[in-house]
């Protein structure tokens, strides 16, 4: 497979993405060292190979992860429903990264984008655009756009970048996990964000809602 379209790779369009990304955000928040942080939907891996180190993490995630950095704090729980040791904590920043478009619609957005204002005078939020030709979660373009189910058909021979025999209901999980949203639905959500347009190619490629 192609190392550009392998997720996997280093040298994959996600992975140069993630690097950019990274360098935005250190700009919005050069002060990131200091800051405690809360991310709702990540894991603390994603923090253990970051380029930047804040002084606390406290990670929010429906999976039980286990780490071993002191400064990463793993709870599990639902973003869109924090537990209540979180209601106890005080955090400089909310952040969370391509988590909105996996928690179920409109209502759980919602919520989701409550708790970023709630726990934080800041936050970084991201999420894959919908109108980008690539879908980012299956390798494939414009399969957002299709039919559930001829979504779920497609995604049953192709999975992640790599063609296969998948079950139908495997596919279905997927299909009914992702969806992904546009411009306006991000204002609506952070309407006193900046939004900022991560671009490939000259496209719009995700949506990111700063708050400094």
């Amino acid at each position: 497979m192609p190392a550009w379209i392998d997720i996997e790779s280093g040298k994959s369009l996600a992975e140069r993405a993630r690097a950019r990304r990274w360098a935005r955000f250190l700009m919005a928040f050069p002060e990131i060292a200091e800051m405690r942080v809360l991310d709702l939907g990540g894991s603390p891996m994603s923090w253990h190979s970051a380029p930047v180190h804040p002084a606390s993490v406290t990670t929010v995630n429906p999976t039980a992860f286990l780490s071993d950095d002191p400064r990463v704090c793993a709870v599990r729980g639902n973003p869109c429903e924090l537990p209540a040791q979180i209601h106890r904590e005080h955090f400089d920043l909310v952040f969370s990264n391509s988590v909105l478009e996996h928690v179920g619609g409109h209502v759980p957005r919602q919520r989701l984008a409550d708790n970023v204002h709630a726990f934080a005078d800041r936050h970084w939020v991201q999420t894959p655009y919908r109108y980008f030709p690539l879908e980012p979660h299956w390798i494939l373009p414009g399969v957002q756009w299709l039919p559930y189910e001829a979504r779920v058909l497609l995604l049953r021979r192709w999975n992640r970048g790599r063609i296969g025999d998948y079950s139908r209901s495997a596919a279905e999980v997927q299909v009914n996990e992702i969806d992904l949203i546009g411009i306006s639905q991000m204002r609506m959500y952070f309407p006193r964000s900046v939004i900022w347009y991560e671009r490939f190619a000259g496209l719009v490629k995700s949506l990111v809602a700063i708050r400094h």
